[in-house]
């Protein structure tokens, strides 16, 4: 599937090939605050699928629990996470869901992580919902 995203002020874009069928939400605690939320959603894709239209993400690289030292792709101006890939060996890039336009159309097939998964992030079904902002 082809899609296109970039950051929340405009000045990144970004365009790559995906299979939506690898869309999966970690629940690890890095993925939780790098997120700022409960959980971050996210597809991978090859390097060669993966091209950068208009600027140029600033790179913070993390030592994930495994050992992995994985390089985090964001917006210098306006913060927004994009990617993030192994520093050594960049063949895949793992892409932010939320920062592609096509994200309604990306449905998560799979969680990992579940063990530090906030428990009242598995079922909202039950809170109450508002069509826009919350009145006050």
């Amino acid at each position: 599937m082809k899609i296109d995203g970039g950051c929340h002020c405009g000045s990144i874009t970004y365009a790559a090939e995906i299979n939506p069928e690898r869309v999966s939400v970690c629940h690890c605690t890095d993925c939780q605050t790098g997120s700022g939320s409960a959980f971050r959603t996210n597809v991978p894709c090859e390097k060669n699928s993966f091209r950068l239209l208009t600027g140029e993400p600033r790179i913070y690289v993390k030592t994930a629990e495994s050992g992995n030292r994985r390089a985090q792709g964001f917006c210098a101006d306006c913060g927004t996470p994009l990617f993030s890939t192994t520093e050594s060996n960049r063949e895949v890039y793992v892409l932010r869901v939320g920062s592609i336009r096509q994200r309604s159309e990306l449905r998560p097939r799979s969680q990992g992580w579940c063990r530090s998964a906030q428990p009242w992030a598995m079922d909202l079904s039950a809170l109450p919902r508002f069509e826009k902002q919350r009145p006050a």
